[in-house]
């Protein structure tokens, strides 16, 4: 008999954002606007840190949830700027990147047959890992409520058998932000139903209208609330792969079990390197955000200029703008923009079914590469 694999692989797709990112390796003249990756260089003081650790040979395993200096920083640091209160002996796990704290939490609450809630439009990496989970996700549609969930919606979806609803806000892909009368009537849904909470507010940081509030400023909700949160795209440190896990620590003793089969701990560099990013670098996003801003400004005008019919983002790095008006599937559309004009962007119909019509367009680029997109893209869309 041929040997077999595990059947919840074979339902995963290689990864939509990647896929069309990949693409572009045969487009070497493409504006590049894919990946959710900042275009600045990580602080000096940051990377003057890890090299530091490096060079006195700080390159040993820490704990499995890391070093006590750093879930320190990362405590005082939520403290102090969204009123969440985590204790760094005993509910603070560092791992590899947001994405392996995803991961680490699903597979530690999910069983074959829960659900999990999803809002969507929603970034692509929650699904697969529910589904190998052998779990099944529920959709919570946000197209019609601004791309922000609706707390009656909410209610209406759980089940006896939800057993998590995931929120990411600032939004991937579609840069909405929830306000805190919103946060409020979601709090109050959450905090009469049994289930976890997994709120991954990696770009809690990059909020350009109004202030950012946490799922963990209801203290009500965290016997049940997974916080995530990193450092990859606030302070432009994608590739050291660091992120934050916070939970009460019953939870938090539970995840750290599969993380420390799964990865041990996370780089240790990397770890004295977040130290630096977290204690003497907190204005480092306001002034990449001030960059982001000026660039969501101007690609959001162009597209208004275009008749497109689009959403000014208030957060995160993306816009996603409708493209259901020229008759195209949104992978027809990203295909032949790239092709044909020499723009890359994402289909909307990697972000779940919901996000079909639209078209994720990152403006984490200079500003010449994305006048030069939005240049090409207005010449493509009047070939249509």
């Amino acid at each position: 008999m041929p040997l077999s694999l595990n059947p919840q692989i074979h339902r995963i797709g290689l990864p939509g954002i990647r896929k069309f990112s990949n693409l572009l390796v045969n487009f070497p003249n493409a504006i590049n606007l894919t990946i959710g990756q900042p275009d600045f260089a990580p602080p000096e003081a940051v990377k003057r840190a890890g090299i530091y650790a490096l060079e006195n040979n700080l390159t040993t395993y820490s704990v499995n949830a890391g070093l006590i200096e750093l879930r320190k920083a990362v405590s005082t640091f939520l403290a102090d700027k969204y009123q969440c209160q985590y204790d760094a002996n005993t509910e603070i796990l560092v791992t590899n990147g947001a994405s392996q704290a995803i991961d680490s939490v699903l597979r530690t609450i999910l069983q074959e047959g829960d659900e999990v809630i999803l809002p969507a439009p929603i970034y692509a990496g929650y699904e697969p890992v529910i589904s190998y989970c052998g779990a099944k996700t529920v959709y919570l549609d946000t197209t019609d409520t601004g791309f922000q969930p609706s707390a009656t919606k909410l209610k209406e979806l759980i089940t006896p058998k939800t057993k998590a609803v995931i929120f990411n806000f600032p939004s991937n892909p579609t840069g909405a932000t929830i306000t805190p009368d919103q946060m409020d009537a979601l709090a109050e849904v959450l905090k009469e139903e049994d289930i976890y909470i997994v709120s991954d507010e990696i770009y809690s940081e990059n909020t350009f209208s109004g202030e950012h509030r946490s799922f963990g400023y209801y203290f009500e909700l965290k016997d049940r609330l997974f916080l995530i949160h990193g450092l990859s795209k606030s302070h432009a440190m994608t590739g050291f792969r660091i992120g934050f896990l916070l939970a009460d620590a019953p939870l938090i003793q539970e995840v750290v079990k599969v993380h420390s089969f799964n990865a041990i701990c996370a780089s240790v560099p990397s770890q004295y390197a977040a130290i630096e990013a977290l204690t003497n670098c907190r204005d480092t996003p306001a002034i990449m955000n001030e960059s982001y801003i000026r660039r969501r400004d101007y690609v959001y005008k162009r597209l208004k200029a275009m008749e497109i019919d689009v959403q000014l983002p208030t957060g995160a790095f993306y816009i996603f703008p409708s493209i259901k008006k020229f008759g195209l599937t949104s992978e027809e559309f990203a295909v032949r923009l790239l092709k044909e004009a020499g723009v890359g962007t994402i289909p909307g119909s990697v972000f779940t079914p919901y996000g079909e019509g639209y078209l994720r367009i990152t403006y984490a680029y200079s500003d010449q590469e994305l006048e030069e997109g939005m240049n090409r893209l207005e010449r493509f869309i009047q070939t249509l």
